[in-house]
């Protein structure tokens, strides 16, 4: 790496040079300031100084970003600052927490973006607030948005679009926590606002979901229509297991050991991220046979684009279009109230089925099981209920 000398004279350095210089090295340009450009392309303003008597670098940003005399500039007043003893490294960290709630909102954003396995919400946790938020309180420095701007932001929706509100609230305590992570701010407003907002009324805010007693004629529906053949088995199989949308969408073929008649679901893949593992009953194996001989795929459940998954409004679009006015989630519903009150299977083997957790941590410690053998004798009686077009009680004795 070339490496130009220290001894050059002030100010050597030209904004073209600095525009057009491609060769990795470090170039100098006076009061320990050089521009440092690696192998890849990629430049930075590096000022070397010496602060409290100790020699270090400080990182002075991208010259896409900050020109030539900008950079001078941070350089000479970095150097008055250390030389009267004060810090600039410490100033530096003193200045970000001048940060916007809107910037502070896209450092939270890029923070956990990796960490989220679903690109939609992922996509929406940064423009619902450049929505509701960013208008309100976008330019206000994170530090200083108080409890009357959260709800000044929340007010207008709180009653109107209440799962909407509730997740705005959500979000901007994600980034008003991480402002008093970095020891900006001592409270958190989201947090401090609960008793100022009115209570949602979540009756409405349920999944709907289909009478037991109608879904085996919903899935005859499903599959006497026109949809697509990989639609009509997924959204059986999503029925028959009691599973979630996106567990069976992106099922993928290595998931399943069909000579045991098992599934077992990653915990990559399920929402408490804990493996799922699933009997198959006959019906089910029926389907992915079904499924085997629609083409040569990882996935299961193939889209319209090979490669891809069936989107997510696929199997909800479907079952609305067919005149069933209920939410894909609520068929769970459905199995659920079924199982308490056509049969007498305990209901830690019901919330076994649908992957809930304990809540009772005492409970959950000693609760090693996963009722494996005890499901499977669930979801035959499930698939057989349906299969008789649900007009008939399946109770199982005990034992």
């Amino acid at each position: 790496m070339a490496e130009a000398s220290l001894r050059r004279p002030e100010k050597a350095l030209t904004a073209q040079f600095v525009k057009t210089v491609k060769d990795a090295g470090k170039y100098f340009d006076g009061q320990g300031l050089f521009l440092r450009v690696q192998s890849n392309g990629s430049k930075q303003w590096v000022q070397r100084i010496t602060i409290r008597g100790k020699r270090c670098e400080l990182g002075l940003g991208n010259p896409s970003l900050v020109p030539l005399s900008e950079a001078r500039q941070h350089a000479i007043d970095n150097r008055r600052l250390a030389r009267s003893g004060g810090d600039p490294m410490q100033a530096k960290r003193e200045a970000q927490a001048a940060l916007t709630f809107a910037e502070a909102s896209q450092r939270v954003y890029e923070l956990h973006r990796p960490t989220w396995r679903n690109e939609k919400h992922s996509k929406q946790f940064i423009s619902t607030l450049e929505t509701y938020a960013f208008p309100r309180i976008g330019k206000i420095k994170v530090a200083d948005v108080s409890t009357a701007d959260v709800l000044a932001v929340l007010s207008p929706i709180w009653t109107t679009k209440p799962e909407t509100a509730r997740r705005v609230k959500q979000r901007l305590g994600m980034v008003l926590k991480w402002a008093v992570a970095q020891g900006w701010r001592q409270d958190n407003p989201a947090e401090a606002i609960n008793q100022a907002l009115p209570k949602h009324d979540r009756t409405s805010a349920q999944r709907k979901a289909l009478p037991y007693q109608d879904v085996a004629n919903c899935i005859a529906t499903v599959q006497l229509s026109n949809a697509g053949i990989a639609t009509k088995l997924a959204f059986e199989l999503l029925v028959l297991t009691a599973t979630r949308s996106g567990e069976v969408r992106n099922a993928v073929w290595s998931e399943f050991d069909l000579e045991k008649g098992e599934w077992i679901i990653p915990a990559s893949r399920m929402k408490a991220k804990k493996e799922h593992r699933i009997p198959l009953c006959w019906r089910a194996l029926e389907l992915l046979e079904q499924a085997k001989a629609l083409g040569e795929s990882g996935l299961v459940f193939e889209g319209t684009k090979r490669g891809k998954a069936l989107s997510d409004a696929t199997m909800s679009k479907l079952v609305k279009e067919l005149g069933y006015d209920v939410d894909i989630h609520g068929f769970r519903t459905s199995f659920r109230t079924w199982t308490q009150e056509q049969t007498n299977f305990p209901r830690e083997v019901a919330e076994s089925a649908l992957a809930h957790s304990l809540k009772d941590k005492a409970e959950a410690a000693y609760a090693r099981s996963d009722l494996f053998e005890k499901r499977r004798m669930m979801m035959d009686a499930w698939a057989g209920f349906l299969a008789l077009d649900g007009s008939a009680k399946v109770v199982p004795l005990n034992g």
